[in-house]
């Protein structure tokens, strides 16, 4: 489906989130072994994204960890993000993106986000309506966070390579909504 000339994109980066209740907008992000949650409450209208390169969160002392790399840190903000543009706990509802394993000789940083990211959604209630973790290569992610509609990419061993190298990098620190990085087409 081709996404209507009139629509917005804004892209998602590590340690992001964001929520929108415009649905002309379609959030988007580039995934390796990061993961991104999408969740929306139907009947509000209103839904969002993160992307976070780590599960849990930061032990205390450990000295690098910015909280906006951890999945803990970012599924509470886009939560409560929602819940503050008139959604309700009890009627949201997830979708989980990425997890790959992209490093063959690294441990399995995508599956220990993918398992966080689910584990979180159950302790909260939430429940997950779709998913599509694992595998070996990066993929592409479209969500439109009004309807729900996701839609992926793979990626090919080039592109996921570049991920790799991106995902590497210390996000710079996020402590409210993204709110540039609009692209119209």
């Amino acid at each position: 489906m081709i996404v209507d000339s009139a629509s917005k994109r804004v892209h998602i980066i590590q340690g992001e989130y964001k929520v929108i209740s415009d649905p002309n907008v379609v959030l988007s992000t580039i995934l390796g072994s990061c993961v991104a949650a999408c969740m929306r409450d139907p009947v509000a209208g209103v839904g969002g994204m993160n992307h976070f390169l780590l599960p849990g969160s930061a032990s205390p002392g450990s000295g690098g960890g910015d909280a906006t790399r951890y999945g803990v840190h970012l599924m509470e903000l886009l939560i409560n993000g929602l819940l503050k543009q008139g959604a309700r706990r009890d009627r949201l509802e997830a979708k989980i993106f990425g997890g790959a394993k992209t490093i063959a000789t690294f441990s399995n940083v995508g599956e220990q986000n993918a398992a966080f990211a689910m584990q979180f959604l159950r302790d909260e209630g939430i429940t997950v309506v779709g998913s599509s973790t694992g595998g070996d290569h990066g993929r592409k992610l479209e969500y439109w966070p009004v309807s729900g509609r996701a839609r992926q990419y793979p990626l090919t061993g080039a592109e996921t390579q570049k991920t790799v190298a991106l995902e590497q990098q210390k996000p710079a620190p996020v402590s409210r909504p993204v709110e540039s990085s609009i692209e119209f087409f």
